[in-house]
């Protein structure tokens, strides 16, 4: 009998702490509280942000939860960049014709760069004397005048006087043939390359002129100017020859170009070349239909 009563009382404890149990496990769970693993480490606490900038280390504030703007000392500073620099325009190059390519090749004579007679025209001489120019003075050898190019030479040399613009004709002209002594004459010296406008054996004008080549020689003799052309074309040729006065069939005096740019390098196909536009358009503007023609040696 007093067996059965220990036992219902052990029962009866048992029940109790297990009813206790319970009761303190819900309690925990209503709190919230979380069960932690048996040796793991503690959490740590989040830092507290220093006054001074964070290290090269450390995420940049930006970076953080939050989205906090970053301090001024904490964004790298950026120099500006640098603009190019403009790159120099070009102001006369090949097949130029014009008063300031005249002026550019008197202000190269100047400083021993062109040692020809300004004629206005901007050939392979001019490319060759301005290169030579750019090369001395440390600037890029391209033959074409730029704002660099043009500026340097301006700064070392002066204003080109009339005379330096338009030189007397050389070399020197030979002494008159005979027959162009009298009346109005063209008379031109194989010898000393040159054309002298004539008037009654005093000498208006001369300049320089080029010849045919020996497969096609200028022909020699007396001859007179028959038909004047301002803007003549080559129909054999299909090249230009402004200011042409012609003389004996299709040899004619006319400005040409090729001349301009390469002087004595080449030949004509007979007829007689000037270098200088100036002076040709001046002379076709003197001579009539009728002048003598006199080419000689």
């Amino acid at each position: 009998m007093r067996r059965t009563r220990t036992d219902r009382f052990t029962r009866g404890v048992r029940r109790a702490g297990a009813a206790a149990v319970g009761v303190l496990a819900l309690a925990m769970l209503t709190a919230g509280c979380k069960v932690e693993t048996v040796g793991a480490a503690e959490p740590t606490a989040l830092p507290v942000e220093a006054s001074s900038p964070p290290s090269s280390s450390s995420a940049p504030d930006d970076a953080k939860p939050g989205g906090d703007r970053a301090s001024p000392s904490a964004i790298p500073s950026r120099a500006p960049s640098a603009r190019p620099s403009p790159q120099p325009s070009t102001l006369m190059s090949v097949g130029d014709r014009s008063k300031r390519v005249r002026e550019l090749q008197a202000r190269l004579r100047q400083i021993g760069h062109f040692t020809r007679s300004p004629t206005g025209y901007y050939g392979t001489v001019t490319v060759t004397s301005v290169q030579s120019f750019q090369g001395k003075r440390g600037l890029s050898r391209t033959g074409w005048t730029d704002t660099v190019t043009w500026e340097r030479l301006l700064a070392m040399t002066r204003q080109p006087t009339a005379k330096e613009l338009d030189p007397p004709a050389t070399p020197a002209a030979a002494k008159p043939d005979a027959r162009c002594m009298k009346g109005r004459v063209l008379c031109i010296s194989k010898n000393s390359r040159t054309l002298s406008w004539m008037i009654d054996g005093r000498v208006v004008s001369t300049m320089d002129v080029r010849f045919g080549s020996q497969y096609t020689p200028t022909r020699e003799g007396t001859f007179s100017v028959y038909w004047k052309s301002r803007h003549h074309v080559s129909t054999l040729y299909d090249s230009p020859m402004p200011y042409a006065m012609f003389f004996s069939g299709g040899q004619a005096v006319h400005y040409s170009s090729d001349f301009a740019a390469r002087g004595y390098n080449g030949a004509s196909h007979g007829c007689v070349n000037v270098r200088d536009e100036g002076k040709i358009a001046s002379l076709f503007a003197q001579v009539r239909d009728g002048d003598k023609v006199v080419v000689h040696w």
